[in-house]
Order: C-alpha cells, then sequence, then structure tokens
C-alpha cells in the first residue's frame, strides 16, 4: 500500500530529550514511563516497551524520536501522549531511533 505526500506531512514526528523515566509496572508487556522535553511542542509523556536493551538509569538525556499528534492512548493508569519509535531487533526487542548528533528538541522530522 502506497501513501501519498500529503498523507505523510499529515504527521508530526519530532525529536525530544528524555527527561524522567519510571518502572511500570501495571502495563501487561514491561514498559517504562517516560518523560519527554519537545522544546517548545511541550514536555511529553509515553509509556515504551523498551526494558530489554535499556535501563532507567541510561536512558535520562538520550534524544528519541517520536510520533506527536496521535490522540492519548490509556494504558493502565497512565496516558501515553506520544509514541516513541524504534526499530523491532530479531527477538522483538526495541531499538530507540535517533538523531547520530544532538539537535535542538523538538525539531521536526521530514
Amino acid at each position: 500500500m502506497f501513501i501519498n505526500w500529503s498523507d505523510f506531512e499529515k504527521i508530526d514526528i519530532r525529536v525530544g530529550t528524555i527527561l524522567e523515566v519510571k518502572d511500570f509496572p501495571k502495563a501487561r508487556k514491561p514498559a517504562f514511563q517516560l518523560v519527554i522535553d519537545f522544546g517548545e511542542c511541550g514536555i511529553k509523556k509515553s509509556s515504551a516497551q523498551i526494558t530489554e536493551l535499556y535501563s532507567k538509569e541510561e536512558l535520562p538525556g538520550r534524544q528519541v524520536i517520536a510520533i506527536l499528534n496521535f490522540p492519548p492512548k490509556q494504558i493502565a493508569n497512565f496516558t501515553s501522549e506520544c509514541l516513541v519509535l524504534g526499530v523491532y531487533a530479531e527477538n522483538k526487542e526495541v531499538i530507540l531511533l535517533q538523531p547520530d548528533r544532538p539537535v535542538k528538541n523538538g525539531w521536526k522530522i521530514g
């Protein structure tokens, strides 16, 4: 299935920096609760199933790429406000997408 350019332009994909990471024991699959700074786009929360390859201690300060314009999603007692993007490895672990050099929070991916 193909999409056209105007479909792609509707997706708001931006860079943010993880500020805070908490365990999420109420999630059905192992996950962290992330607080991410997207600069002028604000601070957003996200649930991310990244516990296989990442520890809570190594994530703060890391830049990630996320979709900001999906509707909020209720996951247990937590509202996820953006979708952090990653690549599924062979064993279904998620490898986070990130810029290869530091950029300003909120910069748009295109």
